[in-house]
């Protein structure tokens, strides 16, 4: 009798970890592109935070320049599981089913240029990470308000599963406040 061998799709920690992270840095690069804000920012730091499971959500926040005012808030929500990091134990999932999900989310992100307010003023734009309180963070950064968004729309996007890391996303924005007459 012939004998097969099966290739199992393994994830670690440390993948997983970098999985999720260059998501963050193709998903703010795509956000930030697509609304004409800023291209490029660096996730290093989060990639650290994501292998010892200290990192709870990432925020993308889209202001006006001259106001301050919060325009957009991009939530990524995320759910560590706890039993890798603890024991650093495995977990099975395809590299390619991974990216398929990532892909839909990126197609989302892409297309939300399609009901998006227009952002006709200059934009800055800040990045928050949410952490366990005993994180040490650079000193460079500074502690922030969440810079809510008061009455938003809210749209929920897909999400994605490495079954290490989950990460869910929403986008919050400013609403328009023209009539519809």
């Amino acid at each position: 009798m012939a004998s097969r061998t099966v290739a199992k799709d393994i994830i670690t920690l440390r993948g997983s970890a970098a999985i999720v992270s260059e998501f963050f840095g193709y998903a703010a690069n795509s956000i930030l592109y697509n609304r004409g804000v800023y291209p490029e920012e660096s996730f290093v730091k989060l990639s650290e935070w994501l292998e010892s499971g200290k990192l709870q959500r990432v925020v993308l926040v889209i202001m006006s320049k001259p106001t301050n005012e919060v325009l957009e808030r991009w939530n990524f929500s995320i759910e560590t599981d706890s039993e890798v990091v603890e024991k650093g134990v495995s977990r099975e999932k395809s590299d390619k089913e991974i990216m398929r999900e990532i892909q839909a989310i990126m197609r989302q992100i892409a297309s939300s240029i399609t009901y998006l307010p227009c952002l006709d003023e200059p934009c800055v734009f800040d990045v928050l990470a949410y952490t366990d309180k005993d994180v040490a963070v650079p000193f460079t950064w500074i502690e922030s308000d969440p810079k809510l968004i008061a009455n938003p729309q809210m749209v929920k996007l897909h999400s994605f599963d490495t079954k290490i890391h989950k990460v869910d996303t929403l986008v919050s924005y400013k609403n328009d406040e023209w009539d519809e007459q």
